[in-house]
């Protein structure tokens, strides 16, 4: 077996999300590697530095730590960036911390049930992501002959029970919200509501990507380890063009003179002082809006199932939802994505009718 030896003290540690340590060097060939298993304290971290600890590379190379493993599985994983993040957190947090110190090659059935026992039943939807993703990892490795079998078998394991139960803001309450919110911020809550677009999408939307009454939602942005980054929507059908309600209109037009630069690319809901719209800074006004409604459980989010109950009850087909709100499995999107603009201005004008004398029937498809 090949063998590296590192001189004395060379590398360097840091702490990981999990609060583990790690110690990492430089190989002969210039490669950042870290030590195969991460440490408790800083000072055991510090300690296998200075030892000079032999690296094992062929070891390492045919039956590395999990750890190890996984670090490999995601940078290879073609995934959007909040997605990646939220894969690594998920490692750090969750499964590296009970598991990582382990060679991929030792870790059994018990090893997997004895580590799920470990997290905590009151977060069902963290346990049955992280179990999810260590499947995934261990379903690589043996695809890749690494192992002979998955020994993540825990039936029902990754699956959990939706906690929050998303419940609709009725008008008169969707009417006090919009109140409450300052006027920066009126629009935004009423696209969201009466055309289901999401948070990301919404703080990303430019002057040019309102044309008449219509909205293209082309892009969406996160935010991933305190930077902006603008990308495609959150699903392969969210590129999609969304009629506006007739009624929205004077708002909005009311909303880009006062509020929204000339150019094409001025964001329609900018930061106070530029940029991308922080999360956190939404809330800081949200909350006490939805307060002023009763309705302290309403997320923001919840915005958009508002906007599809309402348009489900103006006669909206499955496929005229699924087209408008651009949410759908891989699959459905296939179906969905090119539903009819002019079917889709059709549900704005009958969404219209809640707000004005009652409700208008959603004409039938010729």
């Amino acid at each position: 077996m090949a063998r590296k030896r590192r001189p004395q003290g060379s590398g360097s540690v840091r702490q990981l999300p999990s609060g583990r340590w790690q110690a990492r060097y430089r190989d002969d060939s210039g490669v950042l590697r870290s030590a195969p298993a991460t440490f408790e304290t800083k000072l055991d971290a510090s300690t296998w530095l200075g030892s000079g600890a032999t690296y094992d590379v062929e070891v390492e190379r045919t039956d590395p730590t999990l750890a190890v493993f996984a670090a490999h599985w995601l940078a290879a994983r073609e995934v959007k960036p909040r997605t990646r993040e939220g894969y690594q957190r998920l490692l750090d947090t969750a499964i590296l911390p009970g598991l990582g110190d382990l060679r991929l090659s030792k870790i059994t059935t018990g090893h997997v049930k004895a580590w799920y026992a470990t997290l905590d039943p009151a977060k069902p939807t963290l346990r049955a992501h992280a179990y999810a993703l260590l499947s995934a990892v261990m379903r690589t490795a043996v695809d890749e002959g690494d192992l002979t079998a998955n020994p993540c078998r825990i039936r029902g394991a990754a699956s959990s029970r939706t906690v929050h139960q998303p419940r609709q803001a009725t008008l008169p309450q969707l009417s006090i919200i919009t109140e409450a919110m300052p006027a920066r911020y009126r629009a935004m809550v009423l696209l969201a509501a009466w055309c289901g677009l999401r948070f990301g999408e919404l703080t990303e939307l430019r002057r040019s990507d309102l044309d008449g009454n219509r909205v293209r939602v082309q892009r969406g942005v996160v935010r991933v380890g305190g930077t902006y980054v603008v990308g495609d929507p959150k699903t392969s059908a969210g590129r999609r063009v969304v009629a506006i309600p007739p009624h929205l209109l004077p708002v909005i037009e009311k909303h880009l003179a006062d509020h929204v630069e000339e150019h094409p690319s001025a964001l329609l809901f900018p930061a106070q002082h530029g940029g991308h719209l922080a999360p956190s800074t939404l809330y800081k006004v949200w909350y006490p809006a939805r307060a002023a409604a009763g309705r302290p459980d309403l997320r923001f989010h919840d915005l958009r199932h508002t906007g599809a109950t309402l348009a489900a009850a103006t006669g909206a087909t499955l496929a005229d939802l699924m087209s408008r709100l651009g949410h759908s499995t891989a699959g459905a999107a296939l179906r969905y994505q090119h539903a009819a603009e002019d079917r889709d201005a059709a549900i704005a004008e009958a969404l219209s009718g809640f707000a004005t004398t009652g409700v208008v029937a959603l004409p039938g498809k010729r």
